[in-house]
């Protein structure tokens, strides 16, 4: 969706009647996401384009206008299944899997990117001193599931929490529900939005790139 001139350069979410809309500003376009329970895309479609649009207007706030001229077929429309999950095993001799390859993330925090970097910080500092010698064994390929495992684990429990509790009720209510007491605290207490903030930016174990000695 187009971005002109005078448009804010925020984050924008909105709820309503059991939908959530999120739009992401690109510079010169919005990325816009629409939230929908799983399976439920084939109901859209039968519905028509039309009746899509006409949802969509019903959220998106000062974009309504645009809807109709962004959406001209279903094919502009990508589907986004969401997977939690991970590997049970990150490595065999020679392969060692990380970031997107050993677990699925969910969209929710934007989240997944800072745990593949993370991945790859926690490789690096892992192997480097090893390659300087020779070629890892598969031992040394595991010391890196060993290192990265616990913190997504916590980050994937924080998205399934968060899907379960927030936004599943969301999309099946037929009405827009009140904020969670968490919602309400930070948007009260500023200071607090620190915590959330750096547990989802940094996560629980943040990696820091050690270089290996010459």
């Amino acid at each position: 969706m187009a971005a002109p001139a005078g448009d804010p350069a925020d984050l924008i979410g909105k709820v309503r009647d059991g939908q959530l809309f999120v739009m992401i500003y690109r510079t010169d376009y919005w990325q816009c996401a629409y939230l929908i329970p799983k399976g439920g895309f084939d109901a859209i479609k039968a519905d028509g384009l039309s009746k899509f649009r006409a949802r969509l207007k019903q959220i998106a706030g000062f974009a309504a206008g645009r809807v109709d001229d962004a959406i001209t077929d279903f094919d502009q429309v990508k589907l986004l299944t969401v997977t939690v999950d991970r590997l049970e095993k990150w490595a065999r001799p020679g392969l060692l899997c990380i970031g997107d390859a050993a677990h699925a993330m969910s969209p929710i925090g934007g989240v997944g990117i800072n745990l593949a970097i993370q991945d790859a910080v926690a490789t690096a500092n892992i192997l480097a001193p090893i390659l300087q010698k020779g070629v890892p064994g598969l031992h040394d390929l595991q010391k890196v599931q060993a290192r990265r495992e616990f913190p997504t684990k916590v980050i994937q429990a924080f998205q399934v929490a968060a899907q379960n509790f927030l936004l599943a009720p969301t999309l099946t209510a037929m009405r827009t529900l009140k904020p969670p007491l968490l919602v309400k605290a930070l948007n009260r207490w500023p200071w607090l939005r620190q915590f959330p903030a750096r547990f989802i930016g940094m996560g629980v174990r943040p990696e820091h790139v050690r270089l290996p000695k010459p």
